[in-house]
């Protein structure tokens, strides 16, 4: 406490003594206010930390939670995938926002002495049992770090894991075939030269496959492969590596063969197809790719999932009436009468049955009740949410919410649950719709979105009446999600011949997919294989028939795991 100037000794000595009594008290309240705002700092530091770190748990949370429902129940909604990335992108800045703030906690405890803020992270996933590991060994104590004695005696070791990178390694196989002559004839014999997926090729299966899965499965042009093979110390052009490529595009077009022979066999398939810039006399045309999915998953059935896909410079009616020439089924599809007239389809031996895809029918009526949108749009038009179109999306999901419950069953399970549950719904819907139509005027917005349905009708009520038939075209539509996204890499296909040379390797790579083989893996070994293989044989080749043949080959142990 300060003394009051009454209270200040009058000699000198007294007075010094005085002051340094002061000085201390007041250094002591001093380091007590430090403390206790350092104290404060920390604790701050760590509701900070700790708040962060809920906030990216939840989203991981989230996150997983809509990943399951889309994996158990399918496509909730038209912004399902883009809630999906969304929340990805939220996910990593979270995380990394968690990390900044917990070093800043754990370096403001430091300086309060209190216990640092610790975040709990995901359990770690095993690395693979393949993978290849360096062992270090730090040089043990000579001494006792406490005595310095030098009787020391091992009692254990702690081992400490740190993933790294090793930068591409290239290696040159040099195989060397021996010439002999006889002494008796004088002819001369040599072994054959090893194979290559090229003709005088010089790049490895391996390397190859890289270079195609990276092109057509990773959508990295080959410019920029070029390059990267530059700056890891290897000169691969690009007029190089589009020789390699196609080489290998020619090596694969048996394998191609099967698998459209094994999507057109199919009962039902899905169709679809999406715009592709393609380069022709020096400016871009709109070319489209299609693609027809065979997927009896929904259904129980027990046939292999596969797809095809086709290349052609425009959307004319007579290309996918071309690919459907000898098909005969149900195709599930939009409304395009391109993919072949019904009158024509009735006059085949064995007809083709439209199914149209009520996904495609809900998106009319869902983006006039997106609220998200409309809020936004409202500022520049002022156009409210239709009530009716708000109506339609929720009798589709009533529908929708059926079918998640009837997928995998067999096709008379869910043609009989259908019928029970899903058909007064979608007649309810039928008198529902016509009703609204007769109020509206011509000038409303939702009476295309109506009459898209009314005019189609027996398309749509097709999936009451046969359980193999979807209520959606979606395994189509996702075979072509990969080509909507790498458009914005490769830009433009460089002729029609590049167009279809794509078309056939995104075969091979997204039937990889869809039955859980490693494309790369896959390519890799097909491309070292392909040429000795005789053609009967040629169906071991197929990714369903590769992936069963590889598990048979593992040891219980690993199936187990």
């Amino acid at each position: 406490m300060p003394s009051k100037p009454d209270d200040l000794p009058e000699d000198l000595a007294s007075a010094y003594l005085a002051l340094l009594s002061e000085r201390e008290v007041l250094q002591a309240e001093r380091d007590v206010v430090v403390a206790e705002r350092d104290r404060a700092v920390a604790q701050a530091a760590k509701a900070r930390a700790l708040l962060s770190d809920s906030e990216a748990l939840i989203a991981r949370l989230e996150l997983a939670i809509e990943k399951l429902k889309r994996e158990l129940r399918g496509q909730r909604s038209e912004r399902a995938a883009r809630l999906i990335d969304q929340l990805e992108l939220q996910l990593e800045e979270l995380v990394i926002a968690a990390t900044e703030d917990e070093v800043a906690a754990q370096a403001a405890a430091k300086s309060s002495y209190g216990r640092p803020f610790m975040r709990r992270r995901p359990v770690r996933k095993p690395w693979p049992e393949d993978i290849e590991r360096e062992r270090v060994v730090i040089a043990p104590p000579a001494t006792c770090a406490c005595c310095g004695g030098s009787r020391l005696s091992k009692l254990g070791e702690d081992i400490t894991e740190t993933l790294e990178e090793i930068p591409r390694r290239f290696k040159v196989i040099e195989t060397v075939r021996e010439k002999f002559s006889c002494r008796d004839c004088e002819a001369i014999s040599q072994p054959p030269a090893p194979f290559h997926a090229t003709p005088r090729g010089f790049i490895g299966p391996h390397l190859l496959a890289t270079i195609l899965f990276d092109k057509f499965g990773m959508h990295s042009p080959l410019n920029r492969q070029s390059a990267r093979f530059t700056c890891e110390g290897i000169a691969l052009s690009t007029s190089t590596l589009a020789d390699q490529v196609g080489f290998g595009t020619c090596a694969l077009m048996p394998v191609f063969d099967l698998i459209e022979k094994h999507v057109f066999a199919a009962e039902r398939l899905h169709g679809d197809g999406t715009t592709i810039p393609i380069r022709a006399k020096s400016k871009c045309t709109t070319g489209r790719i299609w693609s027809y999915v065979r997927d009896d998953q929904p259904f129980g059935g027990g046939t292999a999932s596969a797809a095809v896909y086709y290349a052609s410079s425009d959307r004319r009616g007579e290309h996918p009436q071309k690919h459907l020439v000898g098909y005969g089924g149900i195709l599930q599809s939009d409304c395009y009468n391109g993919f072949e007239p019904i009158s024509v389809a009735e006059q085949k031996a064995v007809p083709i049955t439209f199914a149209f895809c009520h996904a495609h029918a809900r998106r009319k009526f869902f983006e006039l009740a997106d609220i998200e949108k409309r809020a936004r749009d409202r500022k520049r038009s002022g156009k409210p949410i239709s009530p009716i179109a708000l109506e339609a999306v929720k009798r589709f999901d009533a529908l929708f919410d059926i079918e998640r419950q009837i997928n995998g069953l067999s096709a008379t399970e869910r043609v009989a649950v259908r019928r029970e549950k899903s058909k007064l719904l979608f007649d309810d819907m039928y008198e529902w719709l016509k009703r609204e139509r007769a109020t509206l005027t011509r000038s409303s917005e939702v009476i295309g979105a109506i009459d898209y349905m009314l005019q189609r009708w027996d398309g749509f009520a097709r999936f009451l009446e046969d359980g193999r038939v979807c209520l959606t075209k979606n395994a189509a539509e996702r075979a072509l999600r990969g080509i909507a996204l790498g458009r914005r890499n490769w830009t433009f296909a460089g002729s029609q011949r590049g167009a279809d040379r794509a078309a056939v390797m995104l075969t091979l790579i997204t039937t990889c997919r869809l039955n859980d083989v490693d494309p790369k893996a896959w390519l890799a070994d097909v491309l070292a294989r392909i040429a000795d293989l005789p053609v009967v044989r040629l169906h071991e080749l197929l990714p369903w028939e590769w992936r069963s043949r590889r598990l048979a080959l593992l040891p219980a142990s690993q199936l187990a795991a």
